[in-house]
């Protein structure tokens, strides 16, 4: 899970400018303007890591995320035990001649049935928790995005890139600016507020 979300955060940091290469020979004047727009040009970067791992939006979702991973692979490990301990049952009760060939035939069918609605289940929950983890992402992605949008007005960034393992080769700490990223998006965070649990 943690790899999918980094690589969702790779790209919400990621503004890329593009310019259109001129085939002829620049101009001397052209070429020393551009060098001085290029020494002009800000850019920063905030490490993905200390995101997921400060951001108090990722850690609370985290938990959550983590939370629904295991009651789904509780349930489906528990029907699972339940099935295998009938089928058992059922080859001992065969062997020992406890069935017609009718009632074999009709409790095997139970059997197969109930396999086929754990598989149908385990299919249906790992849809749910794939699309609560990209929902997630989502979230996410926008709460970054609108935050360094507001950020941004005031800093005039060129480029805000993301850092993540070594998908930057090098980096001079001085553009990085991600404890003051994290301490904005913590003070704006505003979590939602805890459900009641029913009975």
């Amino acid at each position: 899970m943690k790899k999918t979300i980094i690589r969702t955060m790779s790209v919400a940091f990621v503004a890329v400018a593009m310019t259109a290469c001129n085939n002829q020979a620049p101009k001397v004047e052209e070429k020393t303007q551009a060098s001085a727009d290029a020494v002009a040009t800000k850019i920063a970067y905030v490490e993905v890591d200390s995101i997921m791992s400060q951001y108090k939006f990722c850690k609370e979702y985290s938990l959550i995320l983590q939370k629904k991973s295991q009651n789904i692979q509780n349930t489906i490990n528990a029907k699972g035990q339940s099935l295998q301990a009938a089928a058992a049952k059922f080859q001992q009760d065969i062997q020992s001649n406890k069935y017609t060939q009718q009632q074999a035939e009709a409790v095997q069918a139970g059997l197969q049935k109930q396999d086929a609605d754990l598989r149908a289940l385990q299919q249906r929950l790992g849809n749910e928790f794939q699309a609560e983890t990209e929902k997630f992402n989502t979230a996410l992605r926008d709460s970054i995005q609108h935050y360094l949008a507001a950020y941004n007005k005031d800093k005039k960034y060129a480029l805000i890139l993301s850092k993540a393992g070594d998908n930057i080769l090098y980096a001079d700490k001085a553009y990085d600016i991600t404890n003051e990223v994290i301490s904005g998006l913590n003070k704006a965070y505003k979590p939602a507020p805890a459900k009641k649990e029913t009975k």
